[in-house]
Formats: C-alpha cells, structure tokens, sequence
C-alpha cells in the first residue's frame, strides 16, 4: 500500500505518473485512503496535485470535502461499492480546493489498513486526462489495424518488434513470420547493404531519413521488383525500453514506373526533335545515314549502321526466298573493340534467305531480336563475323526499314549492350519514326543525285570532251560545275578550227540553272559552231546567236567570240554582255582586252560590235565565265584584279597555269559553275 503522507513529512518531487515510455506518461494519477469512517487517511502528493489540498488540511477529513456539496454522498458510494464488489471504477464530478467542479475518473478497491482496520484505497485522474489517453490509444490501434501505409517498429538490432497488416501484405509474408526476423532477410536489396547502412546510422542516434526511395525484392514476392518511400525516425529509450526504430514504408513502385515511362517517353520525343533538325540538311546520300547515325548514338543506343539495298532494277520487288545484298554507307559505336570492326569492317552485306532481316522486311515493320547463336546463324553469313557479333556485346538489335514511296530503300540497324535496358515496345515505335524521315531524305537524296547525274551528264555530253587547234593556238581547259547544292548552269565553251588557218575562241553562259539552262546551251554552242565555219565575222556569228535565243526562248544569255588570225597576229573580239577577256603579255604584263561589252544574246534590237587588237608572240589568252570571279560579299572588280595576279605567273605550261589559277581563285567546292580557258598563240612565219 501506497504510504500516507503525515504532516510535517518530506514532500514528494510531483505526482505520481505511469511507467515511463508509456501513453500514461503524462497523465497525472492521484492517490488517497478513505478509513471505515468515510474519512481521509491517506493523502499521496498526486492528490494534493489534483485536488488542490495540503496533506494536513486533507487528512482526517470527511472525504465528502472532495465532492460537490450537492453529492454529499459520493464519497460514501464509493466506499461501498469498493468493500461490496472488490474493485469499482466511476466517472463523477471532483470538487478542487479553490471551488471549481472537474470530471474526475475514480478506482476504488479495498485494502488492509496499517491497524488492521479496513481502508478504501482510490485512484483518481482527470476526466479530460484519461479521455486523451483513451483517444491516442484508440487512434494508435486504428491506425495499425486500417492504415493503408506499412507501419513498423525495429529494435536495436533492426528485427521486427511491431508491424501491420499493410507492410505484412507488401511484403507478401504474414504478420507473424516478420516478428523476431531482421529486416535484412525480408527486405532484399542489390545495393550492396547501403540500405541497412542507413538502418544501422538511424538506430545510432542519426539523423532520421525522410522519403528515401529503395528498390527491393521479399521473399514472399520474389519475381517482383518494387520501390519504396521509406522514412525512419529513431525510437528514444527511457526506462526499460530498449530504443529502436519506427517508420513508414509506401509502395510507390507504379509511381515510379509512371514516372520512369514519362521520363523515357519525354527523351523519345527529344530525340524525334532532335533527328528532325539533324537529319536531311543536305541532298547527299552519306550525310543523311551519318546524320541518322549521330541521332541515334549514344541517346538511343550503343551502336548503329544503315545499309542501302543493292537492287539490280530499282522496281524489283523484295523476294524472301533470294538473298538480299546490302552497301553499308554509315555506322559508329561507342561500345569497345571488337565492336568498331563489327560495324565497320564490311562495305558490302549479304544476308540468305530466312534471316531476320528478311523477316523484319516481310512485314515492314520494326524488328527486335535478342543477339545468340540462333540469330547469328539464320543473319550472319560468315563463321569469323558470327563470332565477332557474339563477342562485341550487342545485346540486342533493333532493325527498321527504310522504306519510301512504297519502295524498300535500305535497313537501320540499332544495337544495344546488356548494360542498358532492352528494347520495349516504344523504342521500336521510335526506331520506325527514325527510318521514316530518314527513308525519305535518303529517298529525296537518291532522286536528287539521279537528277543531278543525269544533268551533268547531259552538260558534259554537249561540252567539248578534247579540243582539236591548229599549229599556232594551243589550249588548256577546265569546266568545274558547282557543288552537290548547286544545280548544273548553262556555262560553255569552245575552240573551232577555220579555213586559212584561223582559230574561234567561244566561251558563254546561259542564265539559270538545271536541265533547260544546260539544253539551251547545247542548242547555242552547236549554233555557234555551224555558223562559225561559215563566216569569219565574230559580230555576225553573235547576231546569228541572238536569233536563235529569241527563237529559242533564251531570255538572257552571254557569248564571248575571239578570232585569231595567226598571220596576221591580230585578233577580233565580239561581246555580248560576257566578261572580257585578258591576254598575258611575254614580259608578265596583263591587259584587258575588248572593252565594248554589248548586250545579251535573246535581248534582240542592239547591234553588236566589234573590236580588233594585235597580241604578241607567246601571249597567252584568258576566256572565262562569271563563275571564276564573282565571290559572295566581294567586288566583281577585286576577282578581277585576282585573276590577272594569278595570270601574271602563267609562264609556263598552261595545264599548270589553269589548275593553280582554279586553285587560287575559286572555294573548295565551287559554288557555281565555272568556265576557264587558256590559249597560247603564236604567229605563222
């Protein structure tokens, strides 16, 4: 029994509480002694604390001084009901010392007193007290029976002292198997123990760990991945409870799938926008595989090439049953040797019958396949580039066609290491969305080079191949046409041979480009020849080729004609709007010659002109076209004065002359065509 308190004993520090540790900790537990005589004989220091009284003003009191004066008989109902049932608990109102009326919850039992007389012991709370306790403990129970969240309580040594049902069934394991258990042998991480070193740093006193994503296996679920939010706070020991930890766990594995495929699908789409800026800047074949290459690798892969079908007729249709023969134009890898001699040791491809790739063009559609000895048996042809393929670790290729215009065009090929995640099913959306643009430039580039190809040679074919003089001009020529971009001009040339041994110079240039610019100057050079072997008047040849421009439909065109009698030493010069022509002289001087320029063949209604000079032994002549002199960004006059520098060094063999003056004038490729020609002459004795 609780001892009594007498007057003028020692004061106790406070009121007596419940164990340390509990929910009970802070709720205030008053204990007193009622004799047979419904009187006060014990009084702890909770009471005083409670009630408001001094231990002398208490005892020996009635205690109906606790209560309200209207419950004059509380006190002894107490008492009674305590000596006739053993054990009685009540709620009713407490009277404190300073008048106010609390709700006070009451335990009364009997006891044996120190006299041997019977006393009624109590034990006495605060109504709103008991109340709170009762309202945390409900909600503790409740939040572990129906809290949708995983709950956990780990010892020190991180073992399963407490859970609910929530983490029992994420775990896949029952409620009482986890209990005793470490959390090691329930939570299966691959990370090399660094979760339980955060357990372990936590339960030491750390710092608590909030919202920490941790991926994980449990032996109750074993082919399943999961990721949890696990937050850990450390459990303070007091008494004898043992510390430990507490947490929450939250399965937030679809989340995070859902946040990983939106991550993944916003990367697809950066890729799309990427490669549609990169691929097709230009009209030529090779750049747009590299192109497509460089968007794939490394954002999309590890490796990759494109391989054009080598078709016999470009309308032969794909047949499964024939082997299909490739050119790889493009290929890079980022993967480490054997991997660079796989993609860029063959130039030519050739894959039997029942391959993969034959399958993937079966159905037009993008193909994957994991890299093992059955696909490289049924793809690979030869033994030494099987073995290659195994060992270079590819994981996986993605094959798509290149298909445009209903036309199979070529094959892309993407490939993958195991260090990166397989192939899914958006990769191979991706991967078609690639070869789609990618067919399409390749396609425009292809008909773009069978157009380009079919007009140069139609230029070449009506441009002088060899140019046959006489003993007293001898020439060199160069036509260069403009780069890839650049469609084929109208610029010409030629050197004709007439009675009494005199030489026709001809250079020109019709306005335009493609093939009608290179048809009408076919159409004017092949005039300029028939009428030059009939006539040795350089204005009337011009006038000749004015009419047929008009005829023609030639809106605006330029012809430059010399005529150089070797007897004579004089030469004749008619222009019709084209650059003049410059003559070197023996001691390095140079000299504009004709400066009367006229207008355009097709312009009609201005007669032309001519003008007559006489050069000297060993001059040599310069007859060019626009192409030569006219820069971007620079004076058509500062060209000029650059070809007379370059000129001024022809001293020795014209072929040379031409291919350093060409090197020192125009870009590296040409941006337009260009004409030059270079005649010596000399005098007949």
């Amino acid at each position: 029994m609780v001892p009594s308190e007498r007057p003028g004993e020692a004061q106790a520090p406070g009121p007596i509480r419940s164990e340390p540790g509990s929910l009970l900790e802070h709720v205030a537990v008053a204990v007193f002694g009622i004799d047979d005589a419904d009187r006060v004989c014990y009084w702890g220091p909770g009471a005083q604390h409670l009630f408001g009284h001094p231990a002398e003003a208490a005892l020996s009191r009635p205690a109906a001084h606790l209560f309200p004066p209207d419950a004059p008989d509380t006190a002894a109902r107490l008492t009674e009901q305590a000596r006739t049932l053993g054990y009685w608990r009540v709620r009713v109102p407490a009277l404190h010392r300073d008048g106010t009326v609390f709700d006070c919850g009451f335990r009364v039992f009997p006891v044996a007193g120190s006299s041997g007389g019977p006393v009624v012991m109590g034990l006495a709370s605060r109504g709103d007290e008991l109340d709170r306790v009762k309202t945390n403990l409900a909600f503790l129970d409740a939040l572990f029976e129906t809290c949708p969240i995983g709950l956990v309580m780990l010892d020190e040594e991180l073992r399963y002292v407490h859970l609910n049902q929530a983490l029992a069934d994420m775990d896949g394991v029952p409620l009482r198997e986890h209990l005793g258990r470490r959390t090691a042998e329930v939570m299966l991480t691959s990370d090399g123990g660094e979760f339980q070193r955060m357990l372990r740093a936590v339960a030491d006193g750390g710092a608590p760990l909030v919202s920490v994503l941790v991926g994980l296996r449990t032996p109750g679920r074993p082919d399943r991945d999961q990721v949890r939010s696990v937050s850990l706070f450390p459990l303070s020991g007091a008494g004898d409870t043992r510390p430990g930890l507490g947490g929450l766990m939250v399965d937030v594995t679809d989340r995070e799938q859902a946040l990983l495929e939106a991550t993944e699908a916003r990367q697809r789409l950066a890729l799309l926008d990427r490669a549609a800026a990169r691929i097709g800047t230009t009209l030529d074949v090779g750049t747009t595989a590299r192109e497509l290459i460089d968007a794939a690798v490394p954002d999309f892969c590890d490796g990759a090439v494109v391989e054009l079908v080598e078709w016999m007729n470009p309308a032969e249709a794909f047949d499964p049953e024939l082997p299909l023969v490739t050119n790889r134009i493009a290929a890079r890898t980022t993967l480490p040797p054997p991997a660079p001699e796989l993609v860029g040791g063959l130039d030519r491809v050739t894959y039997p019958p029942g391959s993969s790739i034959h399958r993937m063009l079966s159905t037009g559609r993008p193909l994957c396949v994991p890299v093992n000895e059955e696909f490289t048996s049924r793809t690979v042809v030869h033994r030494d580039r099987a073995r290659l393929l195994l060992d270079s670790g590819v994981a996986d290729i993605l094959m798509a066609p290149l298909v445009a215009r209903g036309t199979i065009q070529g094959i892309a090929m993407f490939g993958r290491s195991a260090a990166r995640p397989a192939f899914a099913g958006q990769d191979l959306s991706l991967a078609g969305e690639l070869a789609s643009r990618a067919a399409l430039c390749l396609d425009n580039a292809r008909l773009y080079s069978r157009v380009q190809d079919i007009a140069l040679t139609l230029q070449r074919a009506l441009l002088p191949s060899a140019l046959t003089t006489g003993p007293y001009v001898s020439v060199a020529h160069r036509y260069l046409p403009g780069s890839r971009a650049t469609e084929v001009g109208g610029d010409w040339y030629d050197v004709i041979d007439l009675p009494t041994g005199r030489v026709a110079l001809l250079v020109g240039d019709v306005m335009g480009h493609g093939v009608p610019a290179a048809a009408s100057m076919g159409r004017l050079r092949i005039t300029a020849k028939a009428v030059a072997r009939h006539t040795l008047d350089p204005v009337a040849l011009l006038t000749e080729l004015d009419a047929c421009a008009q005829e023609s439909g030639i809106e605006l065109a330029t012809c430059l004609c010399l005529l150089y009698d070797p007897r004579t030493g004089r030469a004749r010069i008619a222009n019709a709007g084209h650059p003049p022509p410059l003559v070197r002289r023996p001691d390095g001087t140079v000299d504009t010659l004709g400066e009367v320029l006229g207008v355009p063949l097709g312009v009609g209604g201005v007669p032309f002109r001519s003008t007559e000079t006489e050069l000297p032994e060993g001059a040599v002549l310069a007859l060019y076209t626009d192409g030569l002199i006219e820069t971007r960004g620079q004076d058509i006059d500062a060209g000029l004065d650059a070809l007379r520098r370059q000129l001024a060094q022809a001293s020795g063999p014209l072929e040379e002359a031409a291919d350093r003056i060409l090197a020192g004038l125009l870009p590296d490729p040409p941006t337009d065509d260009t004409v030059l020609l270079l005649a010596r002459i000399r005098r007949a004795p």
